[in-house]
């Protein structure tokens, strides 16, 4: 088989020794431009518990800490917002299983970009610039900075709201992790294998300490939230109604559940992708969502409803004030959900950078050797640089105010898409594609399982359009519709670059580079560039 038969666009990754064109193009025109080698020893290789301490730390950030105030605010019932959390919890596992049967067919890095190539092979390369649009403009870290500089400031005993002064010391922490993942990778891992301990032990905590409130062990009086808690009631800075209120509340959870999937953006550096990843990613998913509603009941044992509804990025503290008082031992515990922080701003710094390398691999970005280059350190530095920048403007660019959930939703929703081409792709590979008899992954998903997950995403992806039931257009600041209309356009932005890369440039230069992938026999990822003539001079 010549390397024109098959692309990397669209199909699992080459047999040792053999040559993969990433466009097609004739590779035997021009010289090589440049030959970048990617091998790991097994020490920079992540086992199984590496892989939980991996899904672990994405998942368990932010979220369970912020989001509850947002969720309670918007449904109104303590009941509703409990089964929510379970719902997330079950439309995690849809998810991980079709994003399991995808990466034990494309054992290779880079997630979803390899399920959406391999699925929408035409027209070619759209699929993924879509994705690269997104992951790359909207895969930041800032929400979870954010934070880390709101828990900071709190645990110092300051309580402002948004302030720029918590976003500076986000921008520290990010800045830290890269700094950390591109000079001494080996050091990244431990340390955010470490934090994942470290948080769930947090977590614990949260749990123990909400089941000491409901024998009545707080310093506040009982809120009794329990008592008829499915009712749907409006208070002061909350109230439940409006499929646009459980749009956002559902899009939260997702946040908090995100990460679930970042196994598969490292799969070239994880041991027997195989076998670790049917067991990592099941265990940690199964871990975090029986820890995610026993927190949340942890919460309303010992918040009132009003100052639940308000508390925004700050959940945690006010439940450890609460149970605990505003002693200095009461005042280090945010501290440690700082930190809880700073570990998954290390795992999403990790996996978003190795995807951006691979769309460097695939001479996808402008100066694509520049970003899927290794060097100086073994490391994706010039990848990982791309995260911090997006990262810190996002941090520093809304203006003061209920920055938290802005940011979140906005990092959510185009997922939300691509969530849903990933699961109608499926179903088509499974059941309608000539290539169905081929595919044998070696896990399988059940159709109802796929279905539920499309339904929810389509779901998130069209009522947030709609506008909120009680008519108040600029709750959180900004108009209702500014996250979805942001989210399409970055989607369609894509859509452009395609335009562009694939015709307009290649017509005006009368060239193009392309990236020419290659296993050698030691196991190890060779990518070649090479310029390749457009048109006859």
């Amino acid at each position: 088989m010549s390397h024109h038969d098959k692309s990397s666009h669209e199909d699992p990754p080459p047999p040792k020794g053999e040559a993969i064109a990433a466009d097609g193009a004739d590779l035997e025109v021009g010289e090589i431009k440049e030959e970048n080698k990617y091998a790991y020893d097994d020490s920079r290789k992540l086992g199984i518990t590496g892989a939980v301490f991996l899904i672990l730390n994405k998942m368990i950030g932010t979220g369970i800490f912020s989001t509850p105030s947002s969720i309670f605010a918007a449904t109104g019932s303590v009941g509703v917002s409990l089964m929510l959390w379970v719902i997330g919890g079950f439309l995690t596992f849809c998810g991980l299983s079709v994003w399991l049967e995808f990466g034990l067919a494309i054992p290779r890095s880079g997630g979803e970009k390899n399920y959406l190539e391999y699925i929408y092979r035409k027209p070619k390369y759209l699929a993924t610039c879509v994705l690269a649009s997104q992951m790359i403009l909207l895969g930041f870290s800032s929400g979870n900075s954010l934070a880390f500089g709101r828990y900071i400031l709190y645990a110092a005993g300051n309580e402002l709201k948004d302030s720029y002064k918590a976003r500076g010391i986000g921008v520290a922490c990010v800045t830290f992790a890269v700094v950390l993942h591109s000079v001494a990778p080996k050091w990244g891992i431990r340390l955010f294998n470490a934090l994942g301990i470290f948080k769930v032990a947090v977590l614990l905590f949260i749990v123990f300490s909400g089941f000491a409130a409901l024998a009545g062990r707080r310093l506040v009086e009982d809120p009794r939230n329990f008592d008829n808690a499915f009712a749907i009631e409006s208070g002061d800075g909350y109230g439940g109604g409006g499929a646009y209120a459980y749009s956002n509340a559902l899009l939260n959870i997702v946040y908090s559940y995100k990460g679930w999937e970042n196994a598969n953006y490292v799969l070239s550096e994880i041991k027997d992708p195989r076998r670790t990843l049917t067991i990592a990613a099941p265990l940690a998913v199964g871990g975090v969502t029986i820890l995610y509603v026993l927190a949340n009941v942890a919460y309303f044992a010992a918040i009132p409803k009003s100052e639940l509804a308000k508390s925004e990025v700050i959940v945690a503290g006010l439940f450890f004030r609460n149970v605990f008082g505003s002693s200095a031992g009461a005042r280090t515990l945010p501290a440690f959900v700082a930190l809880s922080n700073l570990g998954n701003v290390l795992a999403v710094s990790f996996a978003h950078a190795r995807l951006n390398q691979e769309l460097g691999k695939e001479g996808l970005l402008p100066g694509s050797r520049f970003w899927g280059s290794n060097k100086p350190f073994n490391s994706p530095a010039a990848s990982l640089f791309l995260h911090w920048i997006v990262t810190v403007i996002v941090l520093l660019a809304p203006p003061p105010g209920p920055a938290y959930n802005f940011i979140v939703n906005l990092y959510t929703y185009p997922g939300a898409w691509i969530n849903s081409f990933v699961a109608a792709g499926l179903i088509y590979v499974q059941f309608f594609s000539s290539r169905r008899a081929e595919w044998n992954p070696g896990w399988r998903t059940w159709l109802p399982v796929t279905i539920i997950f499309l339904l929810a995403n389509v779901f998130l992806v069209i009522v947030p359009f709609i506008p909120p039931a009680d008519g108040d257009f600029w709750a959180d600041g900004y108009p209702y519709y500014v996250f979805p209309v942001v989210g399409v356009l970055v989607l369609i932005l894509g859509g452009i670059y395609w335009t562009l890369w694939t015709k307009f440039w290649p017509a005006v230069r009368g060239h193009k580079i392309v990236a020419e992938r290659i296993i050698d026999e030691d196991g190890a990822e060779v990518i070649r560039y090479r310029k390749v003539k457009t048109r006859v001079e």
